[in-house]
């Protein structure tokens, strides 16, 4: 929520128009490499809905998983990817991502990237993390996503043809079936947003010949989550209203080691360190991870996650521990500088001691459906990142192919928009009206809008989450059809602020999971539930799409 305070009411009735070639919405990785790739073509907006460094991508530690060492293979990776989809990846999709792969982490080191070397080579150090077979991992010390971000940020900023907007956060998707006088079918291009500025409560009517959503998850929708603020599921709400499919969006990645204390907010321990030898032991010091899998720490994250739910349900223990402190402290000096760094603020010296971790929301493996050039399915809209559905997650994400999936299909959305510039009309013959406040006055009571957004994402937390049944997914769709209303009148009641906005998305997205969750009566990657533990290939081998 957001508290900060707002102007008067005489200041928020401003309307105003801007016209661009290409509209961006979203600052993260997948974001900016569009933006960049677009830039020789024209002029490209980016708008964020906060600071352009606030973003899921700054916070991947890890890496960007492609295969790099002689002893792995494209095969390898794909079959690794595969398995941890749990048969709902699709092979053509995965294959054309890993084999992308190289020419994309190439890319990221022209444009000036440091991932890190070896010591006793001037090769990539390469790591391995949970489901792969091999060292496959490029990484910056233990910030990968931040050294990545902060690169590409620079060069956009740098770059004459792009402009990026802070404070902004899109309303709604203007498309042609919405505009008088447009097209009237439910087939009608995308021709820019309503966006917001969070600030001064202007809202502007922004036109572009083709629009880019890259804005990230939605983790917000859970009381627990390592995703930043930002991340209420905004992309997949606007693109749903506008008609767009969307598909799989039962299957959100929890990551099963987010730091468990009282002042630490969503900060995760990567994957990297089970990676390298760290250990999940109970309150007793005792591992656990063998009595639910082969492959122990280096498990897929949703066999990892439900491990650890059933840990602390088992023992009523509030967390279970992470621990690093076999390794020399050299060692992890030198792997993990960010999280030696932040658990020590917080009295947690992981050379010495264990770390307390808890699952926590992470990943939307679902989105946007899109074809291999990032194209949803309305025309002229493209979704790209974590927002879209490429296809490559299936029904659980590899660790470490979310930045590769960034990259790859980032740097496609934006080829194939260049190459098709015909395809991309002026927007002149459109006449877009402004937006229009109506009736609609300045919330009187925000605490109604407080308790909302609190009660989705605790509901969410309670009876959509990392083990699921019948009736808790009964009581979430209920209540939720009752909050959408009251939300809903609040939206079209009152003058558009943050949280509201923001409220309205997340109540969407979160009947949205829901309603594919109830869809699926089996158990299958990251979707498991009480009433049906089992996979069942003869009807539910394939995507849930809404």
């Amino acid at each position: 929520m957001n508290q900060t305070l707002r102007p008067p009411l005489s200041s928020r009735r401003k309307t105003s128009a801007v016209e661009v070639d290409y509209l961006v919405l979203g600052s993260g990785v997948a974001g900016l490499i569009s933006a960049l790739g677009l830039s020789s073509q024209g002029k490209v907006l980016i708008l964020t809905k906060k600071s352009a460094l606030e973003t899921a991508s700054r916070r991947a530690q890890g890496g960007i998983a492609s295969v790099h060492d002689p002893s792995d293979s494209f095969e390898t990776h794909i079959q690794d990817t595969l398995s941890a989809g749990a048969g709902l990846c699709h092979p053509e999709r995965v294959r054309l991502m890993v084999e992308k792969a190289p020419a994309s982490v190439q890319k990221l080191i022209d444009w000036g990237v440091q991932f890190s070397k070896s010591h006793d080579s001037n090769d990539f150090h390469l790591t391995r993390e949970g489901g792969h077979s091999n060292r496959r991992i490029f990484h910056s010390e233990d910030h990968t996503g931040l050294n990545i971000h902060s690169r590409l940020l620079e060069l956009a900023k740098r770059n004459p043809n792009i402009q990026i907007l802070e404070n902004q956060i899109g309303i709604d998707l203007l498309t042609e079936d919405k505009i008088e006088g447009g097209k009237k079918s439910p087939h009608g291009k995308c021709l820019g947003c309503y966006a917001l500025n969070t600030k001064t409560g202007e809202v502007t009517t922004i036109k572009s010949k083709a629009t880019i959503l890259a804005t990230g998850g939605a983790g917000k929708v859970y009381l627990y989550t390592t995703n930043p603020d930002t991340a209420s599921g905004d992309g997949i709400a606007m693109a749903h209203r506008a008609g767009a499919r969307v598909a799989n969006l039962e299957f959100m990645q929890f990551h099963p080691t987010c730091l468990y204390h009282p002042n630490a907010k969503s900060f995760l321990i990567t994957e990297a360190l089970r990676g390298e030898g760290g250990i999940l032991v109970n309150q007793k010091g005792r591992p656990f991870m063998g009595k639910y899998h082969s492959l122990k720490e280096l498990a897929p994250r949703d066999i990892v996650a439900r491990a650890i739910d059933h840990e602390m349900k088992r023992s009523g223990d509030d967390c279970v521990y992470l621990d690093i402190s076999h390794k020399s402290p050299e060692f992890i000096q030198e792997h993990f500088p960010s999280i030696l760094e932040t658990c020590r603020q917080f009295g947690i010296n992981i050379l010495k001691d264990p770390i307390p971790v808890v699952p926590a929301a992470h990943y939307m493996c679902g989105g946007v459906i899109t074809d291999s050039w990032g194209q949803s399915t309305i025309p002229n809209l493209f979704a790209v990142g974590e927002v879209a559905h490429t296809g490559v997650h299936g029904a659980n994400r590899l660790a470490s192919n979310s930045l590769l999936e960034c990259c790859v299909f980032a740097n496609r959305a934006a080829e194939f928009i260049c190459e098709n510039k015909a395809q991309f009309s002026a927007l002149d013959r459109h006449s877009i009206p402004n937006w229009e406040f109506g009736r609609a006055v300045e919330p009187d009571e925000r605490v109604n809008i407080a308790h909302n957004w609190e009660e989705i994402r605790r509901l969410m937390w309670n009876y959509v989450g990392i083990v699921r049944s019948d009736r808790r997914l009964k009581r979430a769709s209920d209540r939720l059809q009752m909050l959408s209303k009251e939300i809903k009148a609040f939206y079209w009641g009152y003058e558009p602020e943050e949280d509201i906005v923001e409220l309205r998305n997340l109540a969407r997205v979160a009947s949205l999971i829901v309603q594919s969750a109830q869809w699926r009566k089996e158990s299958r990657g990251l979707h498991y539930t009480v009433d049906y533990p089992d996979s069942d290939d003869t009807f539910y081998l394939r995507d849930t799409i809404l």
